[in-house]
Order: structure tokens, then sequence, then C-alpha cells
């Protein structure tokens, strides 16, 4: 029996801090025994979003408004959407808080901005512009409260239209009497022009795999480590490797801050690749990646059809 009451508390905490001390080493003991693939498979799944071009694809018929898209998107069960820049009917303060408050009344993120731009340009008042353009556009994102956009390199524009690039599978022509170093060189500093802005207003560049001298991972790449900056990065784009995709998702995903998913019910409208989205994750977990994973639905069924199929399929590889 003890004698006194703080014989007895000791007594207790000695008790206590014991067993917790135990319990605590048996966590450790059992964490430290679980294999890597296990504690990977504790992560959360991949947020799924949507861009609004999966409701338009630049067809006559389907032009829909953001806020629509917002609210299909919602029905729909997506996390998140994507808007495309050039599919914004306003673009005045009152028209981006409207976008906003419905995407926030609908319990969904506004997770990226696709913007267009080309820097590949021996006229520097041209490539200026396009500067000015970026910038505009990093400010518009942050306006929404979106954390990253998609940037180009930009092409040496040689071919007649981009059905005729499509055609030739993304690949042209320089121009006439310059080279693809002069190219990359105007790229690097006109992306560079854009950090202080990128930075200021918290918004990720997301150099995306599209056409022009972006088409290949290494080019993508190439452009990210000469500009070595946080605030560039890379957006990976499914659909847009024509050559050896597996290999060149796995050389770009390391730098991946923002992923697009291609889907192609009904046929593609350019093409149609095969994508094993159970292979695509696989490689995005292997390098640890938590990002958003947008659907561009780029096919030729109707959008009320070929997005749910989509999202589905986008759920189960990614889950």
């Amino acid at each position: 029996m003890m004698s006194s009451g703080t014989n007895r508390r000791d007594f207790v905490a000695g008790v206590a801090g014991a067993s917790v001390a135990a319990l605590f080493a048996e966590r450790l003991a059992g964490q430290e025994a679980k294999p890597d693939f296990i504690k990977k498979t504790q992560v959360r799944p991949n947020f799924i979003a949507v861009s609004t071009y999966s409701y338009w694809r630049y067809r006559d018929d389907s032009k829909l408004g953001i806020e629509e898209c917002i609210n299909l998107a919602a029905d729909a069960g997506f996390d998140g959407v994507e808007i495309l820049h050039v599919q914004m009917q306003e673009q005045s303060n009152a028209a981006l808080q409207r976008i906003k408050q419905r995407a926030f009344r609908n319990g969904l993120d506004l997770c990226g901005l696709s913007t267009h731009q080309s820097f590949v340009s021996p006229d520097p008042a041209e490539r200026q512009k396009n500067v000015d353009h970026t910038i505009k556009c990093i400010e518009l994102a942050y306006a929404l409260g979106i954390p990253t956009i998609r940037v180009n390199t930009g092409r040496w524009g040689t071919s007649k239209n981009f059905d005729e690039l499509m055609a030739n599978k993304g690949i042209e022509p320089r121009l006439k009497g310059y080279t693809d170093d002069e190219g990359f060189k105007w790229v690097e500093d006109g992306l560079q022009k854009c950090l202080a802005a990128a930075e200021k207003c918290g918004v990720v560049l997301g150099l995306e795999n599209h056409w022009g001298l972006g088409r290949t991972a290494a080019g993508v790449l190439r452009v990210i480590n000469a500009v070595k900056s946080p605030w560039l990065r890379a957006t990976l784009d499914t659909g847009n490797f024509l050559e050896s995709q597996y290999e060149q998702y796995a050389e770009l995903a390391p730098e991946a801050v923002f992923v697009q998913a291609k889907t192609y019910f009904g046929g593609g409208t350019w093409y149609t690749l095969d994508i094993d989205y159970d292979r695509v994750a696989e490689i995005l977990r292997g390098v640890d990646y938590r990002g958003y994973i947008s659907l561009e639905f780029e096919g030729k069924e109707k959008h009320e059809t070929a997005i749910p199929k989509s999202l589905a399929m986008l759920r189960k590889a990614f889950s």
C-alpha cells in the first residue's frame, strides 16, 4: 500500500508512460515492417477534373460557356474544372468572380487555366506580345484562384493550318534561315520574363508537350532545365506523344504539376491514341504525383455519354 498521494501519482504516471512507450514501440515496429508498396497505397487517389474543352472540342455546334460547363462537371461528379482560356466569353472582374462563385457553390476546385502562346518567332515585338499575353493569363488565374496555367513553347508556323500539322504528326519544317537552338533560346527568354508575375501571383507555369519545340519530353525538359525556376514545371498531356508514349510519359512525369488525360470515344477528332491509363497511373505513382488528372475528351461521340464513361475509366485507374 502506498503511503502518499504523491507516490500514487508517480505510480500511475509511470504505468501510463510505460504503456504509451510500449504502444509507440509496437506501432513503430509495425511501420518498419511494412514494405514500401503498402505505404504508397495509403496515399489518397488523385482528384479528377474536366477541361471545359471537353464540352466544346472546337465544334461549331457545342461551344458552351464556362459557367454551364461547371454545372455539367458538378452533375457528372468531377472534383474540379480546368478552364480553356479561349473558351471564355468574358474576362471582366465581375465575370471572373461569377465563375469562381459558381465553382464554389458546386463544390468544385478551379484547378487549371489552359492558355496559348508562341515564343518561336524571330520578331522581338511578336515575342514580347506573347510575354504580355502570358502575364495577363497569370493575372487571370490569380483572380480566379487557379494555381497553375498551361503554357506552350509555340511552333515555327510553317504549316498551312492545324489540320496539316496533325496530318504530319505535329512535325513542321523550321522557318528558313533559323535553327532550333535559336527557337529554344526565344522560348527560354520569353518564359523567363513571365516568372516574376508567376511568383508574385503564386501561379506555376506548366509547360506542355504541345507540338512545336515542345512536341517531345526532351524539348519540354530542355526549356525547364535551362530556365531553372520552381515556377516553371510541366503539364503532361497524355495525348500529345505520338511515338514512344510511355517512355516519354516516364521522362516528363517527375516535372509534372498537372496532367491532362485524353480520351477518344467515337474516334478522335484528328487521331486516336490507345492509352492504357492503368499504366499511366503506375508511372505517375512511381514519381509520387499527387496532383490533378484533368480529362480532355477529344472524340466524336456526344459529350453527354462520352464524358461519364471517361470519368469512370479515370476513377478506376487512379483510385
